[in-house]
């Protein structure tokens, strides 16, 4: 067996990065960007004014200053004139600043008759007025990778980018394995459960950036499992749940070696997860996750998911790690690394499960954390640190 950093190494050899497209700007939010993009224009394309009020010539801004109004200038409407002497344009938030004007007094301190307007309080040093480009310039980059979110969506569409150059996404297969499984909605036999584990894989791959796919489910049989992997052709990562063990009826393994599998590791030293296959087949990587449903979950935030963004040019980091204190008390760990299923407190304690049975879902959609216990890591008391994946 081989550690987990081991298998995550693996795992990246196998994840390559994938190229671009170009996506209508409506469509880019939580997708990748796959180049820098550069402003075309500057943001404000002109000095604006930033509050309501009359645009005046900062030498004569004074209190009981007086001045006459000669015009307005409206957001979208600019005053076409020049602001002399002694003169104001009413302006608005917005607006273009007058040629001639590089103050805005705001209304409240401006007492007005017809067209005169007198400054009545002390109008303070603020200008109320956006320089030209004091948000961006023409040229400014927004820098790639980064993962787009609504902020950069209405920055781009301030740079007036129709079109976004983003990674493409992942496509993964998902294929559930075994004779005791039907999808939810059907009815089981007596001896069958609902098949689970692909729809929580998918949401979670989603939530990452990827395409998921959920193909038929593979019965027991070599024929099945054909089928399936052929149904899988043109994904970028095939994964399969189940049947990746020693057992009778674990034929995954098998079959994907007669199709041509390149094998890179078999079995990691951790727990949940321990019967992990990696490989590749068909030009793409292959993933064999156990078929517990928590094994499946922690095997695809331990491993998946860091596959995912390195595919997606984001780099290929661990996933990281937090650290809280322990609320009570637990024992020695075993020789695996484990991933313990735990809930962090409004008080940010963490506390790990009584139960860290592989097949309990309940526990695990209870859960808000995964903590880490080394190989062999010793008994910890309440209020001792250690290192949790958050979920």
């Amino acid at each position: 067996m081989i550690t987990v950093d081991e298998a995550r190494a693996l795992l990246f050899k196998l994840a390559a990065p994938l190229p671009a497209e170009e996506v209508p700007l409506i469509a880019a939010a939580g997708r990748i960007l796959a180049r820098d993009v550069r402003a075309r224009r500057d943001q404000p394309p002109f000095a604006a004014s930033s509050m309501d009020g009359y645009a005046v010539n900062s030498a004569e801004v004074e209190q009981h200053a007086m001045f006459k109004l000669i015009g307005e200038a409206a957001a979208g409407h600019r005053f076409e004139g020049r602001v002399g002497p002694g003169q104001a344009v009413r302006i608005f938030t917005g607006a273009p600043l007058p040629e001639g004007a590089d103050f805005v007094v705001i209304q409240e301190d401006v007492s007005r008759s017809g067209d005169l307007i007198t400054i009545a309080n002390a109008p303070g040093k603020n200008d109320n007025v956006r320089p030209l480009g004091v948000d961006f310039r023409a040229g400014d980059t927004v820098q790639a990778p980064r993962r787009l979110r609504p902020a950069d969506i209405a920055l781009l569409a301030s740079m007036n980018i129709d079109r976004v150059p983003v990674v493409r996404k992942p496509v993964v297969a998902l294929i559930s394995t075994g004779d005791e499984l039907v999808m939810p909605g059907e009815q089981p036999g007596p001896d069958q459960i609902i098949a689970s584990n692909t729809f929580g894989l998918k949401a979670m791959l989603e939530e990452a950036g990827a395409e998921a796919r959920i193909l038929p489910i593979a019965r027991d049989s070599a024929a099945s499992l054909i089928t399936a992997f052929d149904l899988a052709k043109g994904a970028d990562l095939v994964i399969t749940i189940g049947g990746a063990s020693v057992g009778d009826h674990d034929l995954v393994a098998g079959v994907a070696e007669t199709l041509g599998m390149e094998r890179a590791f078999y079995k990691v030293r951790m727990r949940p997860g321990k019967p992990l296959m990696a490989g590749r087949l068909n030009g793409a990587a292959m993933l064999g996750l156990p078929g517990n449903p928590v094994s499946a979950m922690v095997c695809g935030r331990v491993f998946v998911v860091p596959m995912l963004r390195a595919m997606l040019g984001l780099g290929a980091p661990a996933p990281r790690l937090n650290q809280a204190a322990l609320a009570a008390d637990i024992g020695a760990n075993g020789p695996r690394e484990h991933y313990m299923r735990a809930r962090i407190g409004a008080d940010g304690r963490i506390t790990v499960e009584g139960n860290q049975d592989s097949s309990l879902l309940s526990v695990l959609s209870a859960a808000t954390a995964l903590v880490r216990r080394p190989a062999d890591d010793p008994a910890r008391a309440a209020g001792e640190v250690v290192d949790y994946l958050s979920i």
